[in-house]
């Protein structure tokens, strides 16, 4: 029997977690998503990194910055531009929102494939689009910043910065860059995980994710270099990915799309190629097809 598109399989709800990092910063997390990264209450404000996929998504959150605080929120900050990650945003409005913040970076990919991510987001992972009828259109930024900014909540200071080629989560590479990458990881991941304040579970974490990363950059490197296609680098790549990494949450889900941004960069593809919801099905039934 096929296996069944993406994660479209994967329905059951996934339970949320609220927890505080620091004085002002607290992180809303659920294991294999739906996340939004950090939410920091100011002095008079409250700034959210990440919107939920949808704006009934996002009215759960809301909920929850309520039990803390009754001021407004007024900045929501993307991390990228993808449609998990933005298109709640309009849920915000009833809150005080008065600025929508990326990097040029973000904005950028917003405004070139914006449009064919949401759907194709969609049919590969409907779990994290519940009420998809309630998005009212793409999340544009109204402020853009090129290196970093810094924003005053009150006598809070917070600065932003973008993170080029960062990693988005462990396995998420299918439009980031793979070649050269390890040795760039340790400078920040975000993990598809529960937040920890502890340092050696971020060390832990950031080691695991290096692995992933190296292992499939030697896995598709010789796949790539032997001639071999899709379903034959896949099954290459695998051999070595799951005696490790088959646990992993979404496992199924996201490295079927990492091996095929890794094969399009060796063969010198450095600008991902956009995804759409075509693509996606014509890779995924490609790899399911019999030899």
């Amino acid at each position: 029997m096929k296996a069944k598109f993406a994660s479209v399989a994967d329905l059951e709800e996934k339970q949320a977690t609220f927890v505080r990092l620091s004085e002002h910063c607290w992180g809303y997390t659920a294991a294999g998503d739906p996340n939004t990264g950090v939410i920091i209450i100011g002095d008079d404000r409250v700034l959210i990194a990440d919107t939920q996929a949808t704006p009934v998504m996002a009215a759960r959150l809301v909920a929850e910055i309520h039990r803390l605080t009754d001021k407004p929120i007024k900045h929501v900050v993307l991390s990228h531009h993808h449609a998990v990650r933005v298109l709640g945003a309009t849920a915000y409005r009833a809150e005080g929102l008065q600025e929508v913040i990326a990097s040029q970076g973000t904005y950028e990919m917003i405004v070139e494939r914006g449009a064919q991510d949401m759907p194709s987001e969609y049919e590969r992972f409907p779990r994290l689009f519940q009420a998809f009828g309630s998005i009212q259109g793409l999340t544009r930024p109204t402020l853009v910043f090129k290196e970093t900014m810094t924003l005053w909540m009150g006598g809070l200071e917070v600065r932003r910065r973008p993170h080029p080629q960062r990693h988005r989560g462990l396995g998420a590479v299918r439009e980031g860059a793979v070649f050269g990458r390890p040795g760039r990881v340790r400078r920040g991941v975000l993990h598809r995980r529960r937040a920890t304040r502890r340092l050696a579970e971020v060390a832990r974490g950031l080691d695991y994710t290096t692995d992933f990363v190296a292992t499939l950059f030697a896995c598709v490197r010789q796949a790539a270099a032997a001639g071999m296609n899709l379903k034959q680098a896949m099954a290459h790549t695998r051999r070595a990915m799951d005696p490790k990494f088959a646990q992993v949450f979404i496992s199924e889900y996201f490295l079927p799309f990492d091996v095929v941004r890794a094969i399009d960069e060796a063969n010198g593809i450095r600008h991902p190629q956009i995804w759409t919801a075509a693509r996606d099905r014509e890779m995924w039934h490609g790899l399911q097809a019999a030899d």
